[in-house]
């Protein structure tokens, strides 16, 4: 990994394009019932969060495999998302 910074990045534009892709789904389907994309959009915006602040922790021992499992962690969070739009 390069820097914190492009792991920022790269964690608002994952969960970003999980949300727009969710929207793009809502005006593709304008009769279906939104709740389920609506909640995986809460989803992606509470990921978001913990993320934010799992990158902003002081308390690290070692902070490369910190922020190698925060990126692990939004590799599989952000395919488990994509799933569920994916069966929408």
């Amino acid at each position: 990994m390069a820097s914190v910074k492009n792991l920022k990045k790269d964690i608002n534009y994952t969960l970003g394009d999980i949300i727009g892709e969710c929207n793009v789904w809502e005006l593709d389907n304008p009769t279906a019932d939104t709740s389920k994309s609506q909640a995986i959009v809460d989803e992606a915006i509470s990921t978001f969060d913990e993320l934010i602040a799992k990158v902003h922790a002081k308390d690290v021992e070692n902070k490369r495999v910190h922020f190698k499992s925060i990126n692990a962690e939004l590799e599989t969070r952000a395919n488990a998302l994509v799933d569920k739009v994916n069966a929408l």
